[in-house]
Protein backbone atom coordinates (compact mmCIF):
# COMPACT_ATOMS: atom_id res chain seq x y z
CA UNK A 1 0.00 0.00 0.00
CA UNK A 2 1.51 3.32 -1.10
CA UNK A 3 -0.37 5.48 1.43
CA UNK A 4 -2.97 5.35 4.20
CA UNK A 5 -5.92 7.54 5.09
CA UNK A 6 -6.60 9.48 8.29
CA UNK A 7 -10.36 9.86 8.67
CA UNK A 8 -11.81 12.97 10.32
CA UNK A 9 -15.47 12.70 11.25
CA UNK A 10 -17.53 15.00 13.45
CA UNK A 11 -20.43 17.44 13.46
CA UNK A 12 -20.67 20.09 10.77
CA UNK A 13 -18.76 23.15 11.97
CA UNK A 14 -16.66 21.30 14.56
CA UNK A 15 -13.36 22.15 12.88
CA UNK A 16 -12.59 19.17 10.62
CA UNK A 17 -11.60 21.26 7.61
CA UNK A 18 -9.49 23.63 9.71
CA UNK A 19 -7.67 20.73 11.31
CA UNK A 20 -7.06 19.10 7.93
CA UNK A 21 -5.68 22.36 6.55
CA UNK A 22 -3.43 22.86 9.56
CA UNK A 23 -1.94 19.39 9.15
CA UNK A 24 -0.74 20.28 5.66
CA UNK A 25 -1.60 16.85 4.24
CA UNK A 26 -3.55 16.25 1.02
CA UNK A 27 -7.29 16.33 1.75
CA UNK A 28 -10.15 14.34 0.24
CA UNK A 29 -13.37 16.26 0.92
CA UNK A 30 -16.08 13.69 1.52
CA UNK A 31 -18.75 16.39 1.17
CA UNK A 32 -17.94 16.27 -2.55
CA UNK A 33 -19.54 12.83 -2.64
CA UNK A 34 -23.06 14.09 -1.94
CA UNK A 35 -25.75 12.97 -4.37
CA UNK A 36 -27.00 15.52 -6.90
CA UNK A 37 -30.06 17.45 -5.77
CA UNK A 38 -32.15 15.89 -8.56
CA UNK A 39 -31.46 12.33 -7.38
CA UNK A 40 -34.86 10.74 -6.56
CA UNK A 41 -33.30 8.57 -3.84
CA UNK A 42 -32.46 11.58 -1.65
CA UNK A 43 -34.05 11.40 1.84
CA UNK A 44 -36.57 14.07 2.81
CA UNK A 45 -37.30 15.77 6.11
CA UNK A 46 -40.70 14.50 7.24
CA UNK A 47 -41.50 16.73 10.23
CA UNK A 48 -41.14 20.31 11.43
CA UNK A 49 -40.77 23.60 9.56
CA UNK A 50 -38.36 22.11 6.98
CA UNK A 51 -40.61 19.17 6.10
CA UNK A 52 -40.32 18.27 2.43
CA UNK A 53 -36.78 19.60 2.02
CA UNK A 54 -33.88 17.27 1.29
CA UNK A 55 -32.31 15.96 4.49
CA UNK A 56 -28.64 16.59 3.73
CA UNK A 57 -27.73 15.44 7.24
CA UNK A 58 -29.02 11.92 6.55
CA UNK A 59 -26.39 9.34 5.50
CA UNK A 60 -28.51 8.34 2.50
CA UNK A 61 -27.74 11.75 0.96
CA UNK A 62 -24.21 10.78 -0.04
CA UNK A 63 -22.32 8.04 -1.93
CA UNK A 64 -20.04 6.17 0.49
CA UNK A 65 -19.08 3.47 -2.02
CA UNK A 66 -17.72 6.14 -4.39
CA UNK A 67 -15.78 7.72 -1.52
CA UNK A 68 -14.20 4.41 -0.48
CA UNK A 69 -13.28 3.70 -4.10
CA UNK A 70 -11.49 7.06 -4.33
CA UNK A 71 -9.69 6.40 -1.03
CA UNK A 72 -8.56 2.97 -2.22
CA UNK A 73 -7.27 4.43 -5.48
CA UNK A 74 -5.33 7.12 -3.62
CA UNK A 75 -3.85 4.57 -1.22
CA UNK A 76 -2.82 2.27 -4.05
CA UNK A 77 -1.68 4.72 -6.76
CA UNK A 78 -1.23 8.12 -5.10
CA UNK A 79 -3.65 9.89 -7.43
CA UNK A 80 -7.39 9.88 -8.15
CA UNK A 81 -10.01 11.86 -10.04
CA UNK A 82 -12.49 13.19 -7.47
CA UNK A 83 -15.74 15.16 -7.84
CA UNK A 84 -16.15 18.86 -7.16
CA UNK A 85 -19.49 19.59 -5.47
CA UNK A 86 -21.23 22.95 -5.13
CA UNK A 87 -23.40 22.82 -1.99
CA UNK A 88 -25.18 26.06 -2.88
CA UNK A 89 -26.41 24.47 -6.13
CA UNK A 90 -26.83 20.91 -4.84
CA UNK A 91 -24.71 19.28 -7.49
CA UNK A 92 -21.36 18.37 -8.96
CA UNK A 93 -19.68 20.98 -11.10
CA UNK A 94 -16.83 18.85 -12.42
CA UNK A 95 -13.86 16.71 -11.50
CA UNK A 96 -10.32 17.36 -10.36
CA UNK A 97 -7.20 15.30 -9.85
CA UNK A 98 -6.04 14.79 -6.28
CA UNK A 99 -2.37 13.82 -6.04
CA UNK A 100 -0.50 12.79 -2.92
CA UNK A 101 2.98 13.53 -4.20
CA UNK A 102 5.49 12.09 -1.74
CA UNK A 103 3.04 12.00 1.17
CA UNK A 104 2.38 8.64 2.78
CA UNK A 105 -0.76 9.90 4.52
CA UNK A 106 -3.78 11.93 3.49
CA UNK A 107 -6.94 13.12 5.23
CA UNK A 108 -10.54 12.23 4.33
CA UNK A 109 -12.97 14.50 6.18
CA UNK A 110 -16.72 14.90 6.26
CA UNK A 111 -19.83 14.63 8.41
CA UNK A 112 -20.45 11.02 7.35
CA UNK A 113 -16.82 9.92 7.55
CA UNK A 114 -17.52 7.53 10.43
CA UNK A 115 -19.61 5.38 8.09
CA UNK A 116 -16.57 4.30 6.06
CA UNK A 117 -14.14 3.68 8.93
CA UNK A 118 -14.84 -0.05 9.24
CA UNK A 119 -14.56 -0.69 5.50
CA UNK A 120 -11.31 1.28 5.26
CA UNK A 121 -9.89 -0.58 8.26
CA UNK A 122 -10.86 -3.99 6.88
CA UNK A 123 -9.22 -3.13 3.56
CA UNK A 124 -5.97 -2.05 5.22
CA UNK A 125 -6.42 1.57 4.09
CA UNK A 126 -6.87 3.19 7.51
CA UNK A 127 -4.11 4.83 9.54
CA UNK A 128 -6.41 6.39 12.17
CA UNK A 129 -9.92 7.75 12.65
CA UNK A 130 -10.97 10.70 14.79
CA UNK A 131 -14.21 12.48 15.57
CA UNK A 132 -13.54 16.21 15.92
CA UNK A 133 -15.81 17.82 18.50
CA UNK A 134 -16.24 21.05 20.44
CA UNK A 135 -18.93 22.66 22.58
CA UNK A 136 -22.29 22.41 20.76
CA UNK A 137 -22.75 26.17 21.15
CA UNK A 138 -19.34 26.94 19.63
CA UNK A 139 -20.03 24.50 16.81
CA UNK A 140 -23.43 26.09 16.13
CA UNK A 141 -22.03 29.60 15.74
CA UNK A 142 -19.04 28.53 13.67
CA UNK A 143 -21.24 26.48 11.36
CA UNK A 144 -23.80 29.28 10.97
CA UNK A 145 -21.13 31.91 10.30
CA UNK A 146 -19.49 29.71 7.66
CA UNK A 147 -22.74 28.72 5.95
CA UNK A 148 -24.00 32.31 5.81
CA UNK A 149 -20.66 33.50 4.43
CA UNK A 150 -20.69 30.83 1.73
CA UNK A 151 -24.43 31.31 0.95
CA UNK A 152 -24.98 27.59 1.29
CA UNK A 153 -28.73 27.81 1.90
CA UNK A 154 -31.34 30.48 2.76
CA UNK A 155 -30.68 31.97 6.24
CA UNK A 156 -33.88 30.65 7.83
CA UNK A 157 -33.00 27.12 6.69
CA UNK A 158 -29.48 27.44 8.09
CA UNK A 159 -30.68 28.65 11.49
CA UNK A 160 -33.31 25.94 11.91
CA UNK A 161 -30.95 23.26 10.65
CA UNK A 162 -28.23 24.54 12.96
CA UNK A 163 -30.44 24.36 16.03
CA UNK A 164 -31.43 20.81 15.17
CA UNK A 165 -27.79 19.83 14.66
CA UNK A 166 -26.82 21.42 17.97
CA UNK A 167 -29.36 19.27 19.79
CA UNK A 168 -28.21 16.16 17.94
CA UNK A 169 -24.46 16.71 18.43
CA UNK A 170 -24.01 14.33 21.41
CA UNK A 171 -25.62 11.52 19.43
CA UNK A 172 -23.47 12.30 16.37
CA UNK A 173 -20.28 12.04 18.42
CA UNK A 174 -21.45 8.86 20.15
CA UNK A 175 -22.24 7.29 16.78
CA UNK A 176 -18.79 8.12 15.44
CA UNK A 177 -17.10 6.65 18.50
CA UNK A 178 -19.21 3.50 18.21
CA UNK A 179 -18.06 3.15 14.59
CA UNK A 180 -14.37 3.32 15.44
CA UNK A 181 -13.43 6.98 15.82
CA UNK A 182 -11.62 8.53 18.77
CA UNK A 183 -13.32 11.75 19.96
CA UNK A 184 -10.89 14.68 20.15
CA UNK A 185 -10.86 18.44 20.40
CA UNK A 186 -9.14 19.98 17.34
CA UNK A 187 -5.90 20.84 19.15
CA UNK A 188 -5.63 17.35 20.64
CA UNK A 189 -6.40 15.77 17.28
CA UNK A 190 -3.64 17.81 15.68
CA UNK A 191 -1.07 16.62 18.22
CA UNK A 192 -2.18 12.99 17.94
CA UNK A 193 -1.94 13.02 14.16
CA UNK A 194 1.46 14.71 14.17
CA UNK A 195 2.72 11.97 16.49
CA UNK A 196 1.32 9.40 14.10
CA UNK A 197 2.86 10.72 10.91
CA UNK A 198 6.13 12.35 11.93
CA UNK A 199 8.10 9.23 12.92
CA UNK A 200 7.24 7.72 9.55
CA UNK A 201 8.12 10.77 7.48
CA UNK A 202 11.55 11.49 8.92
CA UNK A 203 14.44 10.36 6.69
Amino acid sequence: MRAQVIVLAGPSGAGKSRLAERLGLPVLRLDDFYKDGSDPSLPRITEGPNAGLVDWDHPDSWLPADAVKAIATLCETGTADVPVYDIAHDGRTGWQELTLGDERFFVAEGIFAQDIVAECRDAGLLAAAYCVTQSPTVTFWRRLTRDLREHRKPPFVLVKRGLALMRAQPQVVADAVAKGCTAVYPKHGYLAIRRLIEPRTRP
